[in-house]
């Protein structure tokens, strides 16, 4: 009968042994997940339009870019696809406050409902895309190319200002900046392309 009781509790001393190794040998999950969001904070447009005949190149920026669709992703490309944005026209800056205030009346401001530019960004995966802008109330298609750096996403486009309608426009501002405008031949000119550098910075959460 002795024989039976320690056979007995020896079993369960082996059995209790064992199973709290194997609960030791398990290793835990990480089920964490990264998930990236634009810092709009630190987040650029940075533009440079172009004045003469000598295409002098004029360089400032939009201090101010407002992410309407916020939402998370696991990776800083994916925040890309789909993005929508707005950029009040009222935060351009570019280190001359005199030409921000022309900019703003009589380059914007002749426009239709333009306080505003608002766009949505189609992104692929070969790093390029399309941004859809609505400027002077039309939207038009912009092509663009990204580059992603870390945890940063260059953008680079080229914008037509014609295909915005925007020619009143460029002649408004033209007019108010017509002697800072003139080349050594005392042709005033306003051209209608401008380049877009956009810098997003991303932050994990």
């Amino acid at each position: 009968m002795k024989n039976i009781i320690y056979l007995s509790i020896l079993t369960i001393l082996l059995f209790t042994v064992s199973c709290k190794k194997e609960k030791q040998s398990t290793p835990e999950k990480n089920t964490a997940i990264k998930n990236y969001i634009i810092d709009t904070k630190n987040s650029v447009v940075n533009w440079t339009a172009y004045k003469t005949t000598e295409k002098i190149p004029v360089k400032g920026v939009f201090k101010e870019v407002i992410i309407t669709n916020k939402k998370p992703a696991e990776k800083p490309a994916d925040l890309l696809d789909g993005l929508e944005f707005e950029i009040p026209v009222s935060s351009i800056f570019s280190n001359d406050s005199i030409r921000d205030y022309k900019l703003v009346n009589y380059f914007f401001g002749i426009m239709k409902n333009t306080l505003k530019l608002k766009g949505t960004i189609n992104a692929g995966t070969n790093g390029k895309g399309i941004i859809n802008i609505t400027m002077n109330g039309l939207s038009e298609n912009m092509p663009f190319t990204y580059e992603i750096q870390g945890q940063n996403i260059d953008i680079k486009s080229v914008m037509n200002l014609d295909n915005w309608q925007a020619q009143a426009a460029i002649e408004a501002l033209n007019s108010v900046c017509n002697e800072k405008h003139k080349a050594a031949d005392g042709i005033s000119k306003t051209w209608n392309d401008v380049a877009l550098d956009i810098k997003l910075k991303t932050i994990t959460k």
